[in-house]
């Protein structure tokens, strides 16, 4: 452990020695990437440091206990304790640390939202789920952004698009990507019987030029009237946007921006991520079973949640994570859940998985 804290270190110092050079600032993109590394290098470089200074002062009270002065001998032994104790708290930290970070953990994301089985009960659910996920962005301080957004007649959406930005929105959303079941009795069910319907939710990570390059000769680029609710702009100028990537057949489209030009760098953002997301799902694809064994990245069809109405019970299959606070959740309160499921992806780390 201490030769991988070493060289981290020692990448940290030569990472500050290039920042602080003065044709660094002609290169934005490799400051920017340089910056990014050191900010994600700094709590593992404190910790140690932290480490460190524990570990001299118990060196320190080793070397007293053998003083002449029989009180300084017993002072030493009594103040031993407690900095063992911090030894093996901080120990257990650097250990977390050091286990590989997603490299997209501080990205912001794209969020997409869609009823699936269900007809209009499930776009119903998804307009809950969409109201449960910006309350939650709110109790986090992130700042969200409608991109797209297709409005159901029966109430909720067929599908909504969504940018999140903020400190590291991918690094806690990126376990929501998969199948959302609701059990409930839907407003128009005169019977009183429980329903089971069906949300997607995918969540990508917003790739940014240093990630993926886009390829503009790829792309097509159509303008069309937009439609439905948007402002004064809407049916009356061609603003809305639809780029097909013709490579691989993604469509991206946007109405909800102000013009034509807003619209279109919302698209292309859109359309960059999802193209650096279909790069890493080959990527995970190729890897075989070590995909299945990653919470977050598995098959975006699988079921990953239960919302039990009647019982208020929310269960995560994954990791057969169950409480009885549905309506708590459904307010925005999903810390437990997620705080849940990175506890268990770091356990799985830490045991090789």
């Amino acid at each position: 452990m201490k030769e991988r804290l070493d060289a981290i270190v020692a990448r940290y110092q030569d990472i500050q020695t290039a920042l602080s050079q003065p044709d660094i600032a002609t290169d934005i993109d490799r400051m920017t990437k340089l910056s990014k590394e050191l900010s994600s290098l700094e709590p593992t470089v404190d910790a140690y440091n932290t480490y460190q200074d524990l570990e001299k002062q118990l060196a320190d009270l080793k070397e007293i206990t053998t003083d002449e002065d029989p009180e300084m001998r017993e002072w030493a032994h009594s103040e031993m304790p407690p900095v063992k104790e911090a030894i093996t708290k901080q120990e257990a930290l650097l250990q977390k640390l050091l286990v590989p970070k997603d490299p997209n953990d501080d990205k912001n994301i794209i969020m997409e939202i869609r009823g699936a089985a269900g007809g209009d009960e499930a776009n119903i659910f998804a307009g809950d789920l969409f109201r449960m996920y910006t309350k939650y962005f709110e109790h986090q301080g992130f700042k969200y952004e409608v991109i797209q957004a297709v409005e159901n007649e029966g109430g909720g959406y067929s599908q909504i698009e969504l940018s999140i930005t903020g400190n590291g929105p991918y690094k806690y959303l990126k376990y929501e990507s998969g199948a959302h079941r609701v059990q409930r009795v839907p407003q128009t069910e005169s019977q009183g019987r429980v329903h089971t319907s069906t949300a997607t939710v995918i969540v990508l990570p917003e790739a940014e030029a240093i990630d993926f390059e886009l390829d503009m000769n790829e792309l097509r680029i159509d303008t069309y009237r937009s439609s439905g609710n948007g402002g004064q702009s809407v049916n009356t100028t061609d603003s809305a946007v639809r780029i097909t990537h013709e490579p691989s057949g993604t469509v991206v489209t946007c109405q909800d921006g102000k013009s034509q030009h807003e619209n279109k760098a919302t698209a292309l953002r859109v359309m960059r991520s999802r193209l650096y997301d279909q790069l890493q799902q080959d990527q995970l694809k190729k890897a075989g079973d070590e995909r299945r064994s990653k919470i977050g990245t598995g098959d975006r069809s699988e079921k990953i949640r239960t919302y039990n109405y009647p019982q208020n019970r929310i269960t995560d299959h994954r990791i057969g994570f169950t409480i009885q606070q549905l309506d708590r959740v459904m307010e925005g309160k999903l810390e437990p859940i997620i705080e849940a499921l990175i506890d268990e992806e770091l356990a799985r780390k830490l045991s090789g998985e």
